[in-house]
Parts: C-alpha cells; sequence; structure tokens
C-alpha cells in the first residue's frame, strides 16, 4: 500500500505539476511538499509520536534493541542485494552474511552476533543503486504518510523487497509486523527530534536540506565529490 501511493505522487509529479517561481532548484514542488509535510506533520504529532512514546514507557530498552535488530536483519538483505549491484561485492558478502549468522546463532536477528565476529552492517537501498548508476535525484519529494524521497527514490521503493513481510500469509500478521516496525522506528527518533525543534526555524527546510544531504552522501558512500551536481 505504502509503495503504492509513491509510486502513483511520483507519477502525477513527474507527468507535469505546477511548479513555483521562486523556490530551491531541488525543490521545485514545494508547494505540494510542504502541504504534504504538514499532513504527515500533523498525523505524527497526533498518533505516531505518543504511540511511541507510550512504547518507549512499557517496553524495556533490552527488548526495544531487539525489535530494531530484529528488523534490521531482515533489511541487511536487501542491503547485501544492493550492494552487489552496485559492484561490491566484499561489502555485499559481509550483509548477507550478517543475516545468515544472525539468524542462526541469534535467534533470528533478535541479537546482533555478525557485529562482534567482524561482518560490518550497512545500509544502502535501490535508490542508492540508481543513483550509483548514474541516475540523477531529481526533485526532493514528500510522499504523503512517508515521508522525505526524491523522483529518483520514490519509484525506487517498490523495488526494495519487504523481507519482513514477504512471506507473510495472513492480512493480520502482516499489517502487525508493519506497525511494530514502523512504531519502533519513530521510538528511535525521539532524542533526536529533541535537537531538530531547538536548531530549526523552519522545520521543513531543515528536514529537507538534511535529507538531501544524507542522501547524497550515502550515494557516495560518505566521500561526496566537491562539484556541485545531480546526483
Amino acid at each position: 500500500m505504502a509503495r503504492l501511493v509513491a509510486l502513483i505522487v511520483a507519477s502525477l509529479l513527474l507527468a507535469g505539476c505546477a511548479t513555483t517561481g521562486d523556490t530551491n532548484p531541488r525543490d521545485p514542488w514545494e508547494g505540494f511538499n510542504r502541504k504534504s509535510y504538514a499532513l504527515n506533520d500533523a498525523v505524527d504529532r497526533t498518533v505516531l509520536k505518543p504511540v511511541a512514546q507510550g512504547y518507549v514507557k512499557v517496553v524495556p530498552g533490552f527488548a526495544r534493541e531487539g525489535v530494531t535488530n530484529f528488523f534490521g536483519n531482515l533489511n541487511d538483505v536487501g542491503t547485501g542485494l544492493n550492494n552487489v549491484l552496485q559492484g561490491k561485492p566484499k561489502e555485499g558478502a559481509s550483509d548477507l552474511g550478517r543475516f545468515v549468522v544472525n539468524t542462526v546463532f541469534g535467534v533470528f536477528g533478535l541479537w546482533d552476533i555478525a557485529t562482534p565476529l567482524g561482518l560490518e552492517k550497512h545500509d544502502e537501498d535501490f535508490g542508492q543503486t540508481l543513483g550509483v548508476w548514474g541516475v540523477p535525484s531529481g526533485p526532493y519529494l514528500v510522499i504523503p504518510f512517508m515521508g522525505p524521497s526524491s523522483a529518483r527514490d520514490a519509484p525506487a521503493k517498490a523495488v526494495d523487497p519487504s523481507w519482513s513481510y514477504s512471506n507473510i500469509d495472513s492480512s493480520w500478521k502482516y499489517w502487525t509486523i508493519w506497525t511494530l516496525e514502523k512504531i519502533n522506528l519513530r521510538a528511535g527518533l525521539l532524542k533526536a527530534e529533541s535537537t531538530l525543534d531547538a536548531a530549526a526555524l523552519d522545520r521543513y527546510t531543515f528536514i529537507r536540506d538534511a535529507w538531501v544531504q544524507r542522501r547524497r552522501s550515502m550515494v557516495y558512500d560518505g566521500n561526496p565529490p566537491r562539484v556541485k551536481e545531480e546526483d
């Protein structure tokens, strides 16, 4: 469902959504994006954040860490495949090795056994792979109910497999795991949010600029070129 929303929004904007005159060149759809951001922010403040705060209060830290490790372990599969596609077989083997080790010896990933063994964890997705292949990021895009993305990354979300849900044949189990993942992810952002509130006069602009800079850095594995370019 979330991927379908991303594809629909990206397709509509790419098909010819009106642009505004005086805007950041990376953000020609700022009018739409600000409305989408306001919607997401309202949902977050009224639903996601309170639930995440309750989750932190009720669930012990070691249990939350186990949940984080579990979903991180599943994501290692997609990360490994994308590393291979990016021409980094060593890193890909490390990520896939992490999945095997943590699944077998870490009780389906609840414990991170692989890191102490020297298997480094990476963070790759198909949007980054497209960037490595030379596809420009395109305009910044805020997807309703999903958050920051770009014209390149939004459609790429449909390619990245949801290893968390791929073999679930029950709708209630699917949505239970999906909900847990989102709540756990939001809980992990609670501390960082205080820094954002203190630093940002315009939260939208702060988040946009930070997201664009971070994605560019991720495409170049932390070493982006100095020249200004679309990546």
